[in-house]
């Protein structure tokens, strides 16, 4: 996993960093920022998310430099890379966003298979949800979220109060949440891994 970069030897700076040494933390900080940065790039498709993920995990490894056990420095960052990205995804994917965020995945212009295929999985886990959901809490939420329907029209439209509609709402996405969660980031771990 060189990601273009020449190898550096890590046990001096490992050392160096252990100690406290901002000159081996600066050294590794300017050998392995991109390369990090590159990775989280290429899974967020975001710059901004990518340098605030990168520059955590350099945070991180400055404030725990006395008491991280690293052996490999190389092995050590690009695992918290990966790590930083799914939990960054995981942060993002609120219930206001299932919906967009499955579009805007589908929707991207060059999308790979792997990715074809994992968005049609994501999909296929939030539909498996819904189903085991109670009829009313289905319709609700399908014409809230992947509608886009407000709690006023659904209200008028069921013959149902807006507190009876935001009930459903609610009831739904708690269970989804639990749902798609587990089945989501095994997903994420599995396609991030290859």
């Amino acid at each position: 996993m060189n990601e273009g970069n020449p190898e550096i030897e890590e046990e001096p700076l490992l050392n160096g960093l252990r100690a406290g040494d901002l000159a081996a933390f600066e050294t590794i900080y300017q050998h392995y920022w991109y390369s990090l940065f590159l990775v989280a790039f290429r899974k967020l498709k975001s710059k901004e998310a990518a340098e605030e993920v990168v520059q955590d995990i350099f945070v991180k490894l400055w404030e725990r430099r006395a008491t991280a056990r690293i052996t490999h420095l190389r092995y050590y960052l690009f695992s918290a890379v990966r790590y930083a990205v799914i939990d960054h995804i995981r942060a993002q994917i609120t219930r206001e966003q299932y919906s967009d965020y499955y579009q805007a995945f589908l929707d991207q212009q060059d999308v790979t298979t792997e990715e074809t295929i994992l968005g049609n999985e994501l999909l296929a886990i939030l539909e498996n949800g819904l189903e085991t959901l109670p009829h009313k809490s289905k319709e609700i939420f399908r014409l809230n979220y992947l509608d886009n329907w407000s709690v006023a029209k659904i209200a008028d439209h069921l013959h149902l109060s807006e507190k009876a509609v935001e009930y459903h709402l609610t009831k739904a996405v708690k269970f989804l949440r639990v749902h798609c969660k587990e089945h989501f980031l095994v997903l994420i771990l599995y396609y991030m891994s290859k």
